[in-house]
């Protein structure tokens, strides 16, 4: 999805296409629905899977309008020594989050870290790192599949 629109004010979110699809996913994730519909952003219902019975999130990777198309990355922990690059392949950052809040133009995430667990059939599991980005800055947004992550409802 591009979010880039040029005549528009930086703090008007009214048309923010990226603002309005991260809403819809937050009102999903706050419903939990199981049913399957098309695999896109914006589809009506969190899926279920066969790696799980009911599905709480949509992660999301993030693509900055000045990020020359290398995923947004952010520390899995609240570390201020650990700085993440772009196309970082450090074990303490990561690329994928989870919507949850959004305040006008303004969009709160949850960093999900890789399961290291490889028992487990969940692919991210939740941390307590945090952060709040202006939505005017998305250019645009990956969504991966829905999926199970324990301790975020």
């Amino acid at each position: 999805m591009n979010n880039n629109n040029s005549s528009k004010s930086s703090r008007d979110c009214n048309n923010n296409c990226i603002s309005e699809i991260l809403s819809i996913i937050l009102v999903l994730q706050e419903s939990v629905c199981p049913d399957n519909c098309l695999d896109t952003c914006d589809r009506p219902m969190l899926g279920g899977g066969s790696n799980c019975l009911v599905c709480n999130t949509r992660p999301v990777m993030l693509y900055t309008c000045c990020g020359n198309g290398v995923a947004w990355s952010m520390p899995i922990t609240k570390d201020v020594t650990i700085s993440c690059s772009g196309d970082s392949g450090s074990q303490s950052c990561s690329n994928v989050f989870r919507v949850e809040k959004i305040e006008g133009c303004c969009a709160t995430f949850r960093v999900l870290a890789p399961n290291t667990d490889t028992t487990s059939l969940c692919p991210y599991v939740a941390t307590n790192s945090y952060f709040t980005m202006d939505l005017n800055c998305v250019c645009a947004i990956r969504c991966l599949s829905d999926t199970y992550v324990d301790c975020v409802c």
